[in-house]
């Protein structure tokens, strides 16, 4: 009987000891998404810039500007990679509506 209260009182522990762990893992997860939906954000917003800025008379064609556009690109894409992480934290429904009535707004004025 001593041995069970003992064993008991161990799991009772250890379960204890792997909520708190658990529940301080999730806390890290979650900051981590929440900044990486920020840097996606980020990104996109200046993948926007820049494709306007090329669109310009006076930057149009120029082959910098090209190759600097594409490497925004793929920087924008291999955070992209890590939309189920940041997914979590971050509505990129939300986010793409917004920069779409952003890109509105600038065009009729």
């Amino acid at each position: 009987m001593m041995w069970l209260i003992i064993i008991l009182c161990f799991s009772l522990l250890l379960n204890i000891f792997l909520i708190w762990y658990v529940l301080k893992i999730l806390g890290k997860l979650l900051y981590t998404a929440d900044n990486l939906g920020d840097l996606y954000i980020t990104f996109r917003m200046f993948e926007d810039f820049t494709t306007s800025m090329y669109n310009m008379e006076m930057f149009y064609g120029e082959p910098i500007m090209e190759e600097f556009i594409a490497k925004t690109k793929l920087v924008c894409e291999e955070v992209e990679r890590f939309e189920e992480i940041y997914g979590l934290t971050t509505d990129l429904e939300m986010i793409e509506e917004e920069m779409a009535d952003g890109r509105n707004t600038e065009e009729t004025s």
